[in-house]
């Protein structure tokens, strides 16, 4: 199981996208658009978050196998790791204001460390807990985003 925190990818990202581009070049429709995106994605975090509590399971990314629940319902109808998609979003907003295409090299890091080493990770350990619960909702819900199946 990865031991860093997936916020800190996060960071790391807004950090280097800043080093790419040190000054936002977004017009007043890219800043709107970017200020839309980061609410969505904000908004998406935060639905996730009351969702985890509201089945009184872990938020802890780095231990899914102290998970107690399996939460499927809120934006995780959606898809199954709706915090990576508002942490995404959130890079993705900031590549926005930033301008150019630069900016959007760490959004797609981001995706391919959290898809590759985190959420593997994760859905082995709920795989494991969970068994045909769990594979049910794998077959149901898409990882990233999607209509459910």
């Amino acid at each position: 199981m990865p031991r860093i925190p997936p916020p800190v990818y996060l960071l790391a990202g807004l950090v280097t996208q800043r080093a790419l581009v040190p000054e936002a070049r977004a017009g007043r429709l890219g800043t709107a658009a970017a200020a839309a995106l980061a609410a969505g994605s904000v908004g998406l975090l935060a639905s996730a978050d009351v969702a985890f509590h509201r089945h009184a399971t872990t938020i802890n990314p780095l231990d899914p196998a102290k998970a107690s629940a399996i939460v499927t319902d809120g934006p995780f109808r959606f898809t199954r790791n709706p915090m990576y998609v508002g942490m995404a979003g959130l890079l993705a907003a900031h590549a926005v204001r930033r301008g150019g295409l630069l900016p959007l090299l760490p959004v797609a890091a981001f995706v391919g460390v959290i898809d590759h080493l985190q959420i593997a990770a994760e859905e082995r350990a709920l795989a494991d807990k969970f068994a045909g619960e769990y594979e049910a909702y794998l077959n149901r819900v898409p990882r990233w985003l999607g209509p459910p199946r």
